[in-house]
């Protein structure tokens, strides 16, 4: 049985994620901030809630407590919270924008990443799914074919660009866990004011792909849903 820890789990693509791979068999562990709406999430899917909140470091400890506590080991840890930040002109933004948008979608997969690492190396086969975006992919973003280019999102892009970085850096290090990055696309989602073309389910192909692969599939990869996103 794969036991399985998805941040950012009550709704959206974490939701969707949670779905499909308890569909398929894996123990999954939902992990949202608010305890209402994620146990009914939870209890809806037949999954376990653990609250967590990525920008607390207690809250995280936490979780990763009562994952060992209960399941013990852990073999798959999809890092899925995620905020947008503001759009538009850059010389508005402020220091704080950052921080806290950086506080989610990068500080917060590295306190989570750190926080389970133990519980991961206990797994025979111990996989780590990092959410991205091709808004972080300078080939991307520079094509005037793609709906990357046309967006003015700079916290947001400057963020899954450095979580992509993050992730091959780990890869990397981590010779003992697979580490990859997913690109979900442009999905219907409360983040895009679900203006995406994508249904919430063809945005998880990529995530639930690398949640599911064998062991020796590879690692420090970037995929969308058709295959290996550029990134440079």
């Amino acid at each position: 049985m794969t036991t399985t820890f998805i941040t950012g789990a009550n709704k959206g693509l974490g939701h969707e994620t949670a779905r499909r791979l308890v569909a398929l068999g894996h123990t999954v562990i939902m992990g949202a901030r608010d305890p209402g709406r994620g146990a009914a999430a939870a209890a809806a899917l037949g999954a376990r809630f653990v609250r967590i909140d990525v920008t607390d470091d207690a809250s995280v400890a936490a979780a990763a407590a009562d994952v060992a506590e209960h399941e013990g080991v852990l073999d798959v840890l999809i890092n899925n919270a995620g905020v947008h930040g503001p759009y538009g002109d850059p010389g508005e933004l402020t220091g704080a924008d950052a921080l806290s948008v950086f506080d989610v979608n990068v500080f917060g997969v590295i306190r989570t990443t750190t926080a389970f690492l133990p519980l991961l190396r206990r797994s025979s086969d111990p996989v780590v799914v990092n959410v991205s975006s091709g808004m972080g992919s300078l080939a991307l973003t520079h094509d005037p074919s793609r709906i990357e280019s046309s967006v003015i999102a700079p916290l947001y892009t400057a963020s899954k660009a450095a979580l992509t970085m993050l992730t091959t850096q780990y890869a990397k290090a981590f010779k003992d866990i697979r580490v990859d990055a997913a690109d979900p696309g442009y999905t219907a989602t409360d983040l895009n004011g679900h203006s995406g073309p994508q249904t919430v389910t063809e945005g998880t192909d990529a995530i639930v792909r690398l949640a599911t692969e064998k062991p020796g599939a590879g690692t420090g990869r970037f995929i969308d849903r058709d295959g290996p996103v550029g990134w440079s």
